[in-house]
């Protein structure tokens, strides 16, 4: 059915300026990219924003780099990770990637390729 719609509302008609077609069809192409692609992105920025800034001690992290770390103090536009041993590094809020989960951090037998 929709197909049909489409096939008769691209057809220019007697009398019908192309313009007017060529002005649906852009409507129509900026809507697509509005709703599949800008939108998501929105809500995937403001719900990596809220990550960040509700980041705190204690909470294990990991950088955009890929360093995995957790959080021994907490400043406004910084933060200082605990690595590997007594490794301290500080790393602005910006490059944090993501908080790691219990999940993220279960074991895993590299042999079998398979969760433990």
């Amino acid at each position: 059915m929709t197909e049909a719609l489409l096939a008769v509302v691209m057809v220019p008609r007697e009398g019908a300026s192309g313009g007017f077609v060529l002005f649906v069809n852009m409507a129509a192409v900026i809507l697509i990219f509005y709703f599949v692609l800008i939108r998501p992105q929105r809500r995937e920025q403001e719900r990596q924003k809220q990550m960040i800034a509700a980041v705190g001690k204690g909470d294990e992290i990991v950088t955009t780099g890929g360093i995995v770390g957790t959080v021994i103090r907490a400043d406004p536009d910084r933060l200082i990770i605990k690595t590997g041993g007594e490794t301290k590094i500080t790393v602005e809020r910006s490059h944090i990637a993501r908080k790691s989960s219990a999940d993220d951090r279960s074991e895993f037998d590299p042999i079998t390729g398979q969760n433990r």
